[in-house]
């Protein structure tokens, strides 16, 4: 803070974002406040979660974003070295995606290129589109250290995610093997379980007639898949189920295409399910195919890559499998082999990217062991090593970890990171896994003993990484931590983790994973979860239902500090929150309250006169103690609430403390006590030296209003720009708990008089007599000026011991009783007449009620909400007679 003369700059009468925002990113950036070095300091590091490249702002970045900027920039007052990384994920499925819709609106299609000329195309898209969500996050205030952005394609990042694949498959956690997987016919791609959502839809379930070879008898089978009719291989049944012993040993016909198949037994058929028979399709569900491995069946893989019917299928030879199940559904009734079909209700996956219904399928892939490599992972957020907020959430993430399937990591796909195996032969086991064609030609001819193979021979793997493989490495490999150690050994491990709960398994358990297998500690001290930001109806906002706004237009409309604050004041750690624009307009709201606070104090100060902001007050005056106790009970609390991850509580206390206890009593009573007079230099640089606090304290939640006001409140270097100043810290010598509950005591003083105005229509503007019975009658006769400057009063009696008056109205404040005369101010006598009629129709009402409520008939037969209903009449209409009579003794 300077010493220099005021030059008092101009204060615009409106508080306009647009006018500041834009101003003072630019001026943080080109002050390079953001980036950090290693260096003495405590780190305070935070990883974004990696936006998709191509993807743009929405609502979910927004809330993430606002939370991680919050934790940052509080940790940068703190003086802590803050590093907050940003980046983006290559999103191989969703990128390649939009790569080939853009061809495809060019006549163009995947098949017409090679590699090599796509990966051209899906770059161009990448360099066009790549950033700019950066870019918006810069809008919302976000900050990041922009040098050191990152991307999961970059070279160094694609060296450290192909040596990790190397690493693993070395040691025998990577294999390659056929198993079920989950099939994305719209991407032509594998899918991980987890990038698999169950929605529950209105299905149709097909009872089919299998008849038995050499007899006349049938089994029927329910299905809501009919078209896997065609890759049926065998008829299941419980080796207990005495309904079927007869067919124990024979075959049964599949419909339509007429193959003979074995009646298998296995307890895994429930007896009690259906009709006990189960048809089996071991290449397209998860469970057949476990049953065909232990009965040695056929593997019939009846469906293409696209969702199409294979020739292996017999039937429907390329047809889509949709309009398979409406046709083989008509020739089965033809046939005489469709029993019933009925409507039935049953969850159904789809793909997370595409949306297309997912089908499970026999697949040869690439995958990764879980079981070893999970277990630091597990044991270290049960124990608390990594703490979840909400702590609720250690339960669910318990329950995948202890059950964990090994990790499907290939995708069927060109962009992202090729895997680097090497094929030289014709046998599954033929292939060497390399860093380099070169090394691959080495490696090939040692496996094979062939000395003669080249380069020529061999032929990469064409299928990817999952980009789930790539982004498990990230709070590593932003910092290069596979290849030097100077960076990664000082900001490693990180500190807060803020993402949302549906990508706990995706990235959050994998990152603790990769953390404890490369660098033997957690990635991360905390993991913030969020909750799903939802419409009025409780939806999840997403463009397809177009229930998500445009989160730069609201930016536009009410500023970034009021999206911040509006969003954050609603929305508890893993809590959803359900969005209305009153919450941006309530930040906003808030905004030009504190702007017209900061204007009405501005307008004080004068030309050429020296203002020195202090927090040293005046002992003398109870205002001044209160208002800084205020403050460092504030600062505590504050403190207690982000060490909880209790975001939205901690600026409830900063809102509360600026808008009620500032500038609601605090201005008001620093007011000189004539208007039109200026306040004395000593007020006024108290008063800008608490504002200061305050603006402290705003700043992580409302990062822009609060450093325009700390630049207007003083002359500044360019060293103390209020994001890189000091937090408040907080001091016990400074809270006096006798002043705030003497304050509060007055405050409450206040609210029954302006109460009772109201109550009996007496103007703010009357004058009145004022008696007032209290304990601590001699700290309130030393400070009566506060209630005198903000109530008109004639007198005012205060005293330890005094009997109630006569006509007057009273009110309750702790222990303290306040009453006002009523003689000059009411008709005494039409008051107690207006009472009494009142008192009259009140115990009517109440006979009533009562009447109703003792009336069995009523109770009994009537709906519980309509009998709750009166019992609410009643209540209420007790408490309002109490009320009614009290206020007639005060007249009696």
């Amino acid at each position: 803070m300077s010493d220099s003369t005021n030059t008092k700059k101009e204060i615009p009468a409106q508080y306009d974002p647009s006018q500041v925002e834009d101003k003072w990113y630019q001026y943080w950036m080109d002050n390079n406040y953001f980036h950090s070095t290693p260096d003495e300091r405590e780190p305070f590091t935070v990883v974004i979660p990696p936006p998709n490249v191509t993807g743009v702002l929405h609502m979910g970045h927004m809330l993430n974003n606002t939370i991680q900027d919050v934790l940052v920039r509080k940790a940068r007052m703190q003086g802590y070295n803050a590093c907050w990384v940003p980046g983006t994920d290559h999103a191989s499925i969703a990128t390649e995606a939009k790569v080939v819709r853009k061809l495809r609106e060019k006549g163009v299609t995947k098949k017409d290129l090679t590699r090599d000329e796509f990966m051209e195309h899906a770059w161009e898209w990448t360099h066009e589109h790549g950033g700019i969500i950066l870019e918006q996050l810069k809008k919302l205030g976000a900050s990041c250290d922009w040098d050191r952005t990152t991307f999961t394609m970059d070279e160094k990042y694609s060296e450290s995610v192909i040596d990790t694949f190397i690493d693993l498959f070395n040691k025998g956690k990577i294999y390659r093997g056929a198993r079920m997987i989950n099939w994305d016919p719209a991407a032509k791609t594998a899918l991980s379980d987890e990038e698999v959502i169950h929605k529950e839809v209105n299905s149709k379930l097909y009872h089919v007639r299998y008849k038995i070879v050499d007899s006349d008898e049938y089994v029927t089978i329910a299905t809501t898949r009919p078209e896997t009719i065609l890759g049926d291989t065998a008829v299941c049944i419980n080796p207990d189920d005495e309904r079927y012993t007869h067919l124990h040993g024979k075959k049964a016909i599949v419909p339509l295409v007429n193959r003979e198949i074995p009646i298998i037994l296995d307890d895994y058929v429930d007896m009690e399910f259906g009709t006990g028979c189960l048809k089996v399709t071991p290449a397209h569900d998860l469970n057949d195919y476990d049953l065909g491995q232990r009965h040695n069946l056929e593997t019939i893989n009846m469906m293409n890559a696209d969702g199409t019917v294979s020739e292996e299928g017999e039937l429907y030879i390329g047809m889509d499998r949709f309009d398979v199940r409406k046709q083989i559904s008509k020739d089965l009734d033809e046939a005489g082999n469709l029993v019933e079909v009925e409507d039935y209700k049953n969850k159904v996956g789809y793909s997370e990217r595409t949306d297309a219904v997912i089908e499970p399928r026999l697949s040869l892939q690439w995958w990764v062991a879980m079981k070893e490599l999970s277990e630091p992972a597990l044991e270290n957020v049960m124990n608390d090593n990594i703490q979840f907020h909400p702590e609720k959430f250690k339960n669910t993430y318990r329950h995948w970890m202890e059950n964990v399937r090994d990790w499907c990591i290939s995708r069927q796909l060109w962009w992202g990171h090729r895997i680097p195996a090497y094929y030289y032969g014709e046998g599954d086991d033929d292939f060497v896994v390399a860093k380099t064609l070169k090394e691959a030609v080495k490696a090939a001819k040692e496996k094979s003993g062939n000395k003669k193979l080249t380069a020529g021979d061999l032929k990469q793997e064409e299928d990817v990484l999952d980009t789930w493989f790539s982004s498990w490495l990230w709070p590593i490999s932003v910092f290069d931590g596979f290849y030097k150690k100077d960076e990664v050994d000082y900001y490693y491990p990180t500190n807060d983790l803020v993402t949302a709960p549906e990508i706990m398994f995706f990235w959050v358990a994998r990152m603790i994973i990769a953390g404890y297998e490369y660098r033997g500690e957690l990635p991360f001290k905390n993991v913030y979860y969020t909750g799903i930001v939802r419409d009025k109806q409780g939806r999840k906002m997403s463009k397809s239902l177009g229930n998500s706004p445009d989160p730069l237009e609201l930016i536009s409309q009410y500023g970034a500090d009021g999206i911040r604050m509006g969003m954050l004041f609603a929305t508890p750690a893993g809590n959803d929150l359900p969005f209305d624009s009153k919450l941006c307009e309530q930040g906003s709201k808030f905004s030009n309250k504190i702007w017209n606070a900061f204007r009405f104090l501005s307008m004080n100060m004068e030309e050429d006169v020296e203002y020195n902001p202090t927090t040293e007050i005046d002992s003398e005056n109870l205002v001044d103690r209160w208002m800084m106790s205020r403050i460092h009970q504030t600062i505590k609390e504050v403190e207690e609430d982000f060490q909880n991850y209790k975001l939205n509580d901690a600026l409830k206390k900063v809102y509360s403390l600026i808008w009620d206890d500032f500038c609601d009593w605090y201005i008001e009573l620093a007011k000189p006590a004539n208007y039109g007079d200026k306040f004395d230099n000593e007020r006024l640089n108290v008063a800008l030296g608490m504002f200061e606090q305050l603006m402290k304290l705003l700043h992580p939640f409302m990062p822009f209003i609060s450093e325009e006001i700390w630049q207007h409140i003083d002359e500044r270097s360019s060293e103390e720009a209020l994001c890189i100043s000091d937090w408040p810290e907080f001091d016990d010598s400074k809270i006096n708990t006798e002043d705030v509950t003497l304050f509060e005591s007055m405050q409450g003083m206040i609210s029954a008089l302006r109460n009772i105005r109201s109550e009996m229509g007496v103007s703010p503007k009357k004058d009145i007599e004022v008696l007032i019975k209290t304990s601590n009658a001699q700290k309130i006769e030393e400070n009566e000026w506060i209630l005198r400057k903000l109530q008109v009063l004639k007198s005012l009696f205060i005293a330890t011991d005094l009997k109630k008056p006569k006509a007057c109205a009273s009110a309750l404040v702790g222990n303290d009783e306040i009453y006002v005369q009523m003689f000059d101010l009411v008709d005494v006598d039409k008051e107690i007449e207006r009472i009494q009629k009142e008192i009259q129709r009140v115990e009517g009402f109440l006979k009533g009620v009562n009447g109703k409520l003792n009336n069995s008939n009523f109770v009994d037969n009537a709906p519980e909400a309509v009998v709750q209903n009166e019992r609410n009449k009643k209540r209420d209409g007790e408490a309002n007679l109490e009320k009614l009579k009290e206020q007639l003794k005060d007249f009696q």
